[in-house]
């Protein structure tokens, strides 16, 4: 092994590595399944984003707080939240993280500081604002950071929480995954600014862009962004420019997009392949040693669409359940 240049141990890199892989693979077993017909509901898939939201959440401990979208798996899976009660959680399962009841637009953990998932564009921003406020009245370091993308960063729910941040100095971070597309609008049609730096700058606060492919790139801005909110200097937008692999959602034809373009994603834009060149080059990593957590992650996911399956649906006594919350 020669000297490690990056800013993360071996082991570290590794659990980087294994997360992006799991946000992989969960990903693409979903993409299958719900083409046969094995899963309920609707399914927006993350996979070619994987270095946005575990370079961000590498940082994060489980009283830090996040807020997701509809594309939000993983987010979960780097936030923590139990890949098992996860895969429950979408096949609809009493296993699952929410009994079932949430479905892949609402999985949640709050032991894991993940507020959860969300049907609505833009609809976290006020929510981590909440959470920013409660970190910096109860006087502890925790930090609120909300994720939404192109598209959503037009809603008035996401401005309005900029500015309101802003305002109280809140330590709350704004990230938009720009994947280049709000369903199949090109953010260069429907997004008046060039720059979401300019958009940051026009309530007063920072704003960084970097190459959302590159996990080392985000996890170095991610870094210093949550230093800058915990030690009270107030709020931050980052933007990741990413792509996704899939469409908006699944079964989505993807007629907008340019030919050869997915190809050209997955050949020359792929996270988890432009991270294993980096540190096996580097010769800090071996490809041995990525391959066997390639191994393992194909196991659990094995193992969570298996046990997902034989788990028992929700029965009608549990409809009126969870409703209201008892305080």
């Amino acid at each position: 092994m020669s000297t490690n240049p990056f800013p993360l141990d071996r082991d570290s890199l590794l659990e980087a590595y294994r997360r992006m892989k799991t946000i992989r693979e969960f990903e693409e077993r979903l993409h299958v399944d719900f083409a046969r017909g094995d899963i309920p509901g609707f399914v927006h898939l993350y996979a070619g984003e994987e270095a946005s939201g575990v370079g961000i959440m590498m940082h994060l401990k489980d009283h830090d707080r996040i807020a997701s979208t509809h594309r939000g798996h993983g987010h979960c899976i780097a936030k923590g939240v139990d890949v098992k009660g996860m895969m429950a959680e979408i096949y609809g399962k009493t296993t699952g993280s929410c009994g079932g009841k949430g479905g892949s637009m609402h999985i949640a953990d709050l032991s894991k500081g993940m507020m959860g998932a969300n049907g609505i564009l833009g609809a976290g921003a006020p929510l981590i604002c909440g959470a920013a406020l409660a970190a910096q009245k109860l006087g502890h370091d925790g930090v609120g950071i909300t994720f939404f993308g192109d598209g959503a960063s037009n809603q008035g729910t996401v401005l309005e929480s900029m500015n309101l941040a802003a305002v109280w100095n809140l330590p709350a971070i704004f990230v938009v995954e720009n994947n280049g597309y709000a369903e199949s609008t090109s953010v260069d049609y429907a997004v008046a600014s060039d720059s979401y730096v300019d958009r940051a700058t026009g309530f007063g606060m920072p704003g960084i862009t970097v190459d959302g492919t590159d996990f080392f790139a985000v996890y170095e801005a991610a870094g210093e962004v949550i230093r800058r909110a915990r030690e009270g200097a107030g709020p931050t937008l980052l933007e990741c420019k990413m792509i996704r692999f899939y469409g908006h959602f699944e079964g989505d034809a993807q007629t907008y997009r340019a030919p050869g373009e997915n190809e050209d994603n997955r050949a020359n834009r792929d996270c988890l392949k432009i991270f294993r060149a980096k540190v096996t080059e580097a010769k800090v990593l071996t490809n041995a040693e990525l391959d066997a957590i390639d191994a393992e992650v194909m196991d659990l996911i094995e193992e969570s669409v298996r046990q997902a399956k034989s788990a028992p649906l929700p029965g009608p006594e549990q409809l009126v359940t969870d409703v209201y919350v008892s305080y």
